[in-house]
Order: C-alpha cells, then structure tokens, then sequence
C-alpha cells in the first residue's frame, strides 16, 4: 500500500450516492443467503454478459462499501497486512504526526523501522484504535453514572 493509494480521496457525488443507494438496497436482499459464493451477472456498455461466481463475504463487503458511499463518504479498502506510513496512521487515528511518532517511540504501538522511517502495521493500529475507542466508551459510562448517582438531571 503507497500513501499516493491512501491519499486519493473523492467524495461521491449526488448521482453516486443515488445509484449506491439503489443498488445497496437491491444487493442486500439478493444476498441474505447461507450459500458460500453468489453467480452474479454482469453486463457491459455493449450488452455483453459475464456471469462470475462470488465469494458471499465479498458481495456483504460490497454491500457496506455502498452502504457507506449512500451516507456520502469516500470508502478506501486497505489490506489487513498493509504497512502505513506514520502520516497515514496518524490520519486514520486523527492525531497529528508528530503525536503518532510519540506514541510509538513510548512503545504504544508496535511499528518497525525501515531506515530511518517507521512503518505501523494496519492490523495494530486498527487494534489500538479499537482499544482507545473502548476506553473512551468505558470513561463515558463511567461519567454517567457518576451524573445519575448525583443526580444531576441526566436520568
């Protein structure tokens, strides 16, 4: 994966949202199947039909991609394996670079070296984003409960 893979960005526009939307609500009904794979067809400009055989996984993935691109967010798939730059994480966690490149020289996440450059496992950070996120979910419920014991109007 090449940050100039992660740093393409574009926004659907009304006519792709739409055309996600219909076809998201048709792919969901087509596969709310215990089968493995889907023959799908498919039918180019020409009217040409190709029929292929799907992993179902693979067409639930779809689904969610179209899910997404309907609320009108840009989608980028990146292989679990995939090792990003300290730039790309720190986008994908939403903290700066050089707070992403403190973390990881206080051992917050594994990463390795290439040089002089760090490289962060997509599996790790996506773990660690997991854990941030249950901690502040965690604190939060925490608050609350504090607010009802006081009884500070949040019933």
């Amino acid at each position: 994966m090449t940050t100039a893979t992660l740093a393409r960005t574009v926004l659907p526009d009304e006519r792709a949202i739409n055309a996600a939307i219909e076809s998201g609500r048709q792919l969901a009904a087509f596969i709310s199947t215990k089968s493995e794979t889907q023959r799908i067809e498919l039918i180019d400009e020409m009217q040409q039909r190709e029929v292929i055989d799907m992993p179902t996984f693979a067409l639930r993935l779809l689904g969610e991609i179209l899910s997404e691109l309907a609320l009108g967010n840009a989608v980028k798939v990146v292989p679990i394996h995939a090792e990003l730059t300290t730039q790309e994480g720190a986008d994908i966690l939403n903290v700066s670079r050089p707070h992403l490149i403190k973390m990881l020289d206080e051992g917050a996440l594994p990463h390795t070296k290439t040089g002089r450059h760090r490289r962060i496992k997509f599996a790790d950070l996506m773990q660690y984003k997991a854990l941030r996120e249950r901690t502040s979910l965690s604190a939060m419920d925490e608050l609350v409960a504090q607010a009802q014991e006081l009884e500070m109007g949040y019933e």
